[in-house]
């Protein structure tokens, strides 16, 4: 069996994704068993689709609508109730007037006082749950976003028409390792980094497709991002090799090769 042909295949990834017949899963693991490399190909391509899906999480707010109902109890107005004391028969009818319009004024300007500081509480707790929405609905996109960009994402890894290169470390980066997903005939290219360290801000990797020999700028992306796909720049047909070296932000038109991090050939099925 030739190893590097099988794990090109895509069908492990595939197999991680629970879209093999049972006889399919079955070969697998089979191999998988027999051969070490594939068991280890198959642990970097479960984290790297754990590392995708870890990416929509998010740490859920407490439940706006208990908050409603809760600020809702809270602004209901309690009954006040003030005994009166039955008018004397001896008392005037003008007196009595005027002690009813005194009473009147002093519940009318409790009540209006009362209700404007419940109208200013209830109006600061109605921005606050506003303003909490906003940021539950501004959430949602966001998570929304992300899943949109693993659906996207796993549609390529999944997808044999494209075929996928490991590049591995070199002497200049041992443990570096990054995918390259290539479609030869819609000449799209995807890049995967699963290791590569942080560049300074005045530098930048640039992926390089070795096509008839010579050298052709893939794209620019900076160091320190893993888990999702990177759109990379279309190539031609013929690539026959990829590799990634650092080189000042923007590129170059031909590559630095002292400084190459990662390399790896196209292995045609």
């Amino acid at each position: 069996m030739n190893i590097r042909e099988y794990i090109s295949s895509g069908i492990l990834e595939a197999y991680a994704l629970g879209e093999l017949s049972e006889k399919e899963r079955s070969e697998v693991e089979n191999n998988l068993a027999r051969y070490p490399e594939l068991r280890e190909e198959l642990a970097l391509i479960e984290e790297a689709q754990e590392k995708l899906l870890m990416q929509a999480a998010i740490k859920p707010r407490d439940l706006v609508r208990e908050k409603i109902f809760a600020a809702v109890d809270q602004q209901k107005p309690e009954a006040k109730v003030i005994a009166l004391s039955p008018p004397n028969n001896t008392i005037s009818l003008w007196k009595f007037t005027a002690a009813a319009s005194i009473t009147i004024a002093l519940i009318t300007s409790y009540l209006a006082y009362t209700y404007h500081d419940k109208w200013k509480a209830t109006q600061s707790d109605l921005t606050n749950l506003i303003a909490q929405s906003q940021r539950v609905a501004q959430e949602y996109n966001q998570v929304n976003q992300r899943l949109n960009k693993i659906e996207e994402d796993l549609r390529v890894i999944d997808n044999p028409a494209f075929t996928r290169i490991i590049m591995n470390g070199t002497p200049n980066a041992p443990g570096a390792t990054a995918y390259v997903y290539w479609n030869e005939n819609t000449r799209e290219v995807y890049l995967s980094v699963q290791n590569m360290k942080t560049l300074a801000q005045e530098n930048q990797y640039q992926l390089w497709a070795i096509v008839d020999g010579k050298p052709v700028d893939a794209g620019v992306f900076d160091g320190g991002i893993a888990g999702g796909l990177l759109k990379m720049k279309d190539i031609g047909t013929g690539a026959a090799t990829f590799a990634v070296t650092i080189e000042p932000r923007g590129g170059k038109p031909s590559p630095t090769l002292e400084t190459m991090q990662v390399a790896g050939n196209v292995v045609k099925g």
